[in-house]
């Protein structure tokens, strides 16, 4: 299992978080998503295989900017 934390622009709500925190655990091998509106950023935990490009595509197509 491997861990990485993403930068996340555009979030302003806890709707945000949600939406994003849904986004992140739909892709493939995603065992967990903690996503903090205060630190603008997510906390993704995920099998060796899962693309960390992968979670940044979901993401940008959420509407939201990985950086």
């Amino acid at each position: 299992m491997t861990k990485e934390t993403l930068k996340i622009e555009g979030m302003s709500c806890e709707n945000c978080v949600h939406h994003v925190t849904e986004v992140l655990k739909s892709v493939a091998g995603v065992k967990s998503a903690k996503v903090s509106l205060k630190k603008n950023e997510a906390v993704v935990k995920y099998d060796d295989e899962t693309s960390v490009d992968a979670m940044r595509a979901a993401v940008a197509q959420a509407g939201y900017k990985v950086i």
